[in-house]
């Protein structure tokens, strides 16, 4: 009973919290990474992007909003030969702290479309937060915010809106809240309390539901109001036609 009432809290405060549709979250402090130097003298920032070495690839550096140093790498693709060649980015990595780690990585298709994002956010020097593109828009977002390295959050959008995100709430590796979100807001969430992967109870955002049910009971009134209108003007324009001409009887 204690761990029922545990996750029935749970469920109850996070479907009156405030939900945003960001990626990632506020990690908890952990210890500082700090850049290493090479044998050579050279600073090691972990690059995440593939360019050393490959003769068909380029990179640029540059330093962002608020950066001193170049803290930004822009790795490039070499393609085509001649008048035909040119460069297509194909990796981004940046030092969002300015410690000279880099902590974020991006990488592109050939048509410079987003694919897959990975991120370090609470700058433990573990990758914890991971980020999937469809045709460029966001359509997947993974968390690890325990820092086992495993996703314990799942964030699923449509249209670039977040539409339902997948809770494991007692890290034993499987979820055990959904949200369902309508409209950008929680609509409603299920929570699992027998630990069966199937949802027990389903708690409703009652206001977001009338409010819905109001637009479409407003939707279909309109609907009909505007139907008996088109048919009250047929059944006018009908009137009037069958009264303009003179009943052949009447002629002589």
């Amino acid at each position: 009973m204690r761990r029922q009432a545990l996750i029935a809290l749970t469920a109850l405060g996070l479907l009156g919290a405030a939900c945003s549709s960001d990626p990632g979250f506020e990690g908890a402090k952990a210890p500082k990474v700090e850049a290493a130097r090479n044998a050579d003298g050279s600073i090691d920032d972990r690059s995440m992007c593939e360019w050393k070495g490959r003769a068909d690839r380029e990179a640029s550096e540059t330093a962002g909003p608020g950066a001193i140093q170049p803290n930004v790498r822009r790795v490039w693709q070499i393609v085509g030969t001649g008048e035909d060649r040119h460069r297509a980015l194909v990796c981004r990595e940046i030092d969002t702290n300015f410690d000279g780690v880099k902590d974020v990585v991006r990488r592109y298709n050939d048509k410079g479309e987003s694919l897959h994002e990975e991120s370090d956010a609470n700058y433990d020097g573990r990758i914890d937060t991971w980020l999937t593109f469809a045709s460029g828009r966001l359509a997947e977002v993974r968390i690890d915010s325990d820092r086992d390295g495993n996703p314990d959050e799942w964030k699923y959008y449509s249209g670039g809106k977040l539409a339902r995100i997948k809770r494991d709430t007692n890290r034993d590796g499987k979820p055990d809240v959904w949200e369902i979100y309508r409209m950008g807001r929680l609509e409603r969430m299920g929570v699992d309390i027998d630990a069966d992967e199937r949802v027990d109870r389903w708690d409703h955002d009652n206001e977001l539901r009338r409010r819905v049910e109001d637009d479409e009971r407003r939707k279909e009134e309109e609907a009909a109001a505007k139907k008996a209108a088109e048919d009250r003007s047929a059944a006018d324009e009908a009137v009037d036609g069958s009264g303009s001409a003179e009943p052949s009887g009447n002629k002589k």
